[in-house]
């Protein structure tokens, strides 16, 4: 099968059932893992080798059945169904405290044909709720061997190598599923005209698909039995029958034990879904996890920050003088510092929101924002991408593809740069700890209550901006929202911090790869400028406001100065369309440069600059207006990238950008011309 005789299995299963955990322990990787629906939302590729074997796996979208309602659901079912010639057999995961659920894809699959391993992951969830699954009786009815697995404590994942590495993929002998008696005669037909088996034809009929093209059964698709078939209500049809015969299978294999005590899943949730104290609990939350980002950081922040200043004055001290020292110990370094700098507030906000999702936490997020979130045209699920753009808006975007209805997602889409993603937190942090005091209300710093009120601010506007497009697109049908709430579990810490590291050290290399280019670029048009004479025409190591760059953010400050911003603000804002973090990068290389004394923090030399009539650069009220144009303004070009993806259309990607920046523009100069 494939190059070099490379094995493709299939990984399949409804979402939060372990698959992507069972995922990382086969392939050996970090994929992100949540305990809750909708964190994979495209198909994952991993390999392994195994007695010399290579096995590529994707992990593709969880999905409660082959029928789509979503997009990512879309994704899993053209590449079961469409591509069954490309892969060798599916590992199907199955959920111990959900076997009733999760049967029902199983048997899809299973009648489909599809050769499978079937894994029964989480057992140790169930015996602690003092469920016993008889797994002699349950292999022997499904006719498929079963593999036990606690994938996150990576019991079970040999077991699977070794059952891919002998090829104990099973096929049903039998169809399970039976054709309702109304509507047999016309599968029949369909079946003597070519399709392999009755379930086959039916399924076809189900997914709407366009039978036309088929030829051989043309003829009969203008029979008005054919035009009675309606895909939803077959679908319907089937899920009732099958989950009679998954009763019937469950009967004589699952036995409960008489619970005298109230589980402690239930004992939390009389509260974190409380209609009020869910909502108290979650705002206490948030505190905390603000409270953290300045506390905790504070010590590795300062570490960092005088390890990149010495560096600086170590380099500008030994390198040999001339343009090679000031680019690196002026540029550069500091340039390249200004990021890794932020790396502690990043990496502990990540690590919280892990934790929220590996605990089930966030689940109960969904399910609370549901009521907050309908009046302004989201549902439940939009909270997840939502706060997915708390790290990234790049991930949220795509996650919004297990949102049903078209509305719902398209809203969804439009609205999530608005969060405060991880690229804008250094600027965030560098503006607060500029204007903002380091005083505490009630043993809570000022900082952390200002940072909180960005990251809500950033949540009110999209919803504000939801309920305004909402009025303006049309409704294509209405939603309920129905989930699981999966039962608290112990979040991996150690896995859990592993991720974040990895990240984190993303989040370095990405950004660090754009500022070393800036970096070079500024510097560049710094340290050279035009001569006064016209005798030649550059000039090399100008002074900073002499440079080309100079002149070029003078050229732009007429329609910066009513924001409160110099030329060398509008610099970083035009510098940071690439990407927002690149402001702070600039930032430090533009004061490293301007500046002759690099044992001084940058944020030193921020706070004393003056502009020509004396006041400060950096004022309250200029300050302010730079977070809410980062709170607003739409600068991400891979985010605009991806909306384009997701969406398929240069008219409402066109449209966030004109709102988001038009918006960032206006707002920053009213509140400054208010401030000032």
């Amino acid at each position: 099968m494939g190059e070099n005789n490379k094995k493709k299995v299939l990984l399949v299963g409804n979402p939060n059932v372990g698959k992507s955990t069972v995922f990382n322990s086969l392939c050996n990787k970090k994929q992100k893992t949540g305990n809750y629906a909708g964190v994979t939302v495209a198909s994952h590729s991993g390999n392994y080798i195994y007695k010399d074997q290579e096995v590529e796996v994707i992990d593709l979208p969880g999905s409660y059945s082959i029928y789509p309602s979503s997009e990512d659901e879309a994704i899993f079912s053209k590449f079961l169904i469409d591509e069954q010639k490309n892969y060798e057999g599916v590992i199907y995961i199955l959920e111990a405290l959900s076997l009733k659920r999760g049967l029902l894809l199983f048997q899809q699959i299973q009648d489909l044909g599809i050769p499978m391993i079937l894994v029964v992951n989480q057992i140790d969830q169930a015996e602690r709720r003092g469920i016993t699954i008889d797994m002699e009786k349950l292999s022997e009815a499904l006719g498929i061997k079963i593999i036990q697995t606690n994938a996150k404590e990576k019991i079970g994942i040999d077991e699977i190598r070794e059952a891919v590495d002998k090829n104990d993929f099973m096929k049903a002998h039998t169809i399970s599923f039976d054709t309702p008696n109304e509507h047999k005669d016309f599968i029949n037909k369909l079946v003597h005209k070519g399709f392999e088996n009755e379930y086959k034809a039916w399924v076809n009929i189900s997914l709407g698909k366009d039978l036309k093209k088929i030829e051989s059964i043309a003829e009969l698709l203008n029979e008005p039995e054919f035009k009675s078939l309606v895909p939803k209500r077959l679908q319907v049809q089937e899920t009732v029958r099958r989950y009679q015969i998954v009763d019937k299978v469950l009967t004589d294999v699952i036995s409960k034990k008489q619970q005298f005590k109230e589980l402690l899943t239930e004992k939390l949730d009389r509260v974190l879904v409380h209609k009020f104290w869910g909502y108290i609990f979650f705002f206490v939350i948030l505190l905390i996890i603000f409270q953290s980002v300045f506390f905790l950081a504070e010590y590795p922040m300062n570490w960092i920050e005088n390890f990149f200043t010495w560096l600086s004055a170590f380099t500008g001290d030994h390198l040999p003088e001339g343009p090679l020292n000031s680019l690196i110990s002026n540029g550069i370094v500091p340039g390249i510092g200004g990021i890794v700098v932020f790396a502690p507030q990043i990496g502990i906000l990540l690590y919280f929101l892990y934790l929220l999702e590996d605990s089930g936490y966030m689940a109960r997020v969904v399910f609370l924002m549901d009521r907050l979130l309908r009046p302004f045209g989201l549902n439940g699920k939009s909270i997840v991408p939502l706060v997915s753009g708390t790290a990234c808006a790049i991930p949220a975007v795509i996650s919004t593809r297990n949102i049903e209805n078209v509305k719902e997602r398209l809203l969804t889409i439009l609205v999530t740069p608005f969060m405060t993603c991880s690229a804008r937190l250094p600027v965030y942090s560098i503006i607060i700890g500029l204007i903002i005091s380091d005083g505490a209300f009630l043993g809570i710093k000022y900082k952390a209550l200002v940072l909180m009120g960005m990251y809500f601010l950033g949540f009110a506007v999209a919803l504000l901006s939801a309920a305004v497009l909402n009025k303006a697109i049309k409704n294509k049908g209405k939603t309920y929202l129905v989930m699981d709430l999966p039962t608290y579990k112990k979040p991996l810490f150690g896995y859990d911090f592993k991720m974040v590291l990895g990240k984190v050290w993303d989040f370095i290399t990405g950004a660090g790869k754009i500022i070393f280019i800036v970096s070079i670029i500024i510097w560049f048009l710094s340290y050279f400028g035009p001569k006064q004479k016209n005798t030649e025409w550059v000039a090399s190591n100008v002074e900073l406001d002499h440079s080309y760059l100079a002149k070029m953010g003078k050229g732009i400050e007429p329609l910066i100065e009513p924001l409160g911003y110099d030329w060398k603000m509008g610099v970083g804002i035009l510098t940071s369309f690439v990407a927002r973090e690149v402001f702070v990068g600039t930032m430090s290389t533009l004061y490293s440069l301007e500046d002759d004394a690099p044992e001084v923090k940058v944020i030193d030399k921020m706070r004393r600059d003056v502009k020509p009539n004396g006041e400060k650069v950096f004022s309250f009220a200029t300050g302010i207006s730079v977070l809410l144009f980062y709170a607003f303004a739409m600068q991400c070009i891979s985010t605009l990238a991806v909306v384009y993806r997701e969406t398929k259309s240069w008219k409402w990607t066109g449209l966030q950008v004109a709102m988001m920046t038009g918006l960032a523009y206006f707002v920053s100069m009213i509140i400054y011309q208010i401030l000032k």
